[in-house]
């Protein structure tokens, strides 16, 4: 009724709290002495423990699947949309022991085609469409096989690049991801432009100084080639087109302009902030989802800055569907 051609997209967590309601009536079917979460990479140099618990693929295989497809009908019941969280999860997950350290942890594999048929069936069911989070070390064959279901994966602006810094032009991005600048647990466009993700690391002394410094020179690095990729746009960085925060507005363009289906646009690249909302692998030290936004909700996109950016987003995906009839 709103106009939204999809609806609202809801989102579906890696996994729940051992403790909770669907731990205690699914024991058979959920990992007691295991929690869930990643090996160190260079995101996170310590990896992460995210506490909380996950489906045991044998119990899913004794028991039909059954809490798996509860949980996807309750989550498709009222959205037009399902994101699915970590979905590299439907083929393995890091798993850790009961107090040991992230870097302690292990592999555990999931009968992937058998999750992902169960996945498609429900979308059709539900007439709903799919994306699936797949960010991080990805196993081989798992993003053909979302393909091949039509389920979206996701591509951020900030990992689309070689390690010369080289960014993927415009026509180069694939048509079966979504596209987007950020997520909520990176930084904002001008947080990672102003190496604030680095300064946090730094803060909470997750690395030391000599790897702080080799950070920022290689963030150096990206920058430029972000520029350069930017600027293959002649429309990019007119004065007349773009406000105070040039590189932010014209990566919000060259988005609209990839072959993705879909873009994502973060509120707070939409606001210009700098500070990102999460920090994975953190408890205490940095304000986890605590930060309140800079303004009213009723009036917090009306802004100058965010209207033109919704503005720069919406003509760029017109000149894209324009150009690839």
């Amino acid at each position: 009724a709103s106009g939204m051609a999809i609806g609202l997209i809801a989102d579906l967590a890696v996994g729940a709290d051992g403790a909770g309601s669907q731990a205690w009536c699914r024991q058979d079917e959920l990992l007691a002495q295991l929690t869930v979460g990643a090996p160190p990479d260079l995101l996170n140099r310590s990896g992460q423990g995210w506490g909380i618990s996950a489906f045991s693929p044998e119990g899913l295989k004794r028991s039909g699947f059954r809490a798996f497809i509860e949980m996807l009908r309750a989550n498709f019941a009222h959205a037009g949309g399902l994101r699915i969280d970590h979905v590299l999860g439907l083929q393995r997950l890091w798993v850790i022991p009961l107090g040991a350290s992230p870097d302690q942890g292990a592999y555990l594999y999931y009968p992937v085609d058998d999750l992902l048929r169960l996945v498609a069936l429900e979308s059709v069911r539900h007439q709903a469409i799919v994306l699936g989070e797949d960010l991080g070390t990805v196993p081989e064959g798992l993003r053909e096989k979302l393909s091949e279901r039509a389920i979206l994966g996701m591509r951020v602006l900030l990992f689309e690049q070689d390690y010369g810094a080289h960014f993927k032009p415009i026509l180069a991005w694939p048509d079966d991801a979504l596209a987007t600048t950020s997520t909520h647990d990176l930084p904002t466009l001008n947080g990672w432009l102003q190496g604030r993700d680095i300064d946090w690391n730094e803060r909470l002394n997750l690395i030391d100084p000599v790897t702080a410094n080799d950070w920022r020179r290689n963030r150096q690095r990206e920058c430029e080639g972000l520029d350069r990729a930017l600027r293959q746009d002649p429309q990019n960085f007119q004065e007349e087109a773009l406000g105070n925060a040039p590189t932010l507005d014209a990566s919000i363009r060259f988005l609209g302009h990839t072959r993705a289906p879909l873009v994502l646009l973060p509120i707070e690249d939409a606001l210009g902030l700098e500070e990102q909302a999460n920090l994975p692998g953190t408890v205490s030290g940095h304000p986890n989802w605590c930060r309140r936004l800079p303004g009213d909700c009723n009036t917090l996109l009306d802004t100058l800055d965010a209207t033109r950016r919704f503005e720069l987003l919406a003509c760029a995906r017109l000149q894209a569907q324009e150009r690839d009839r």
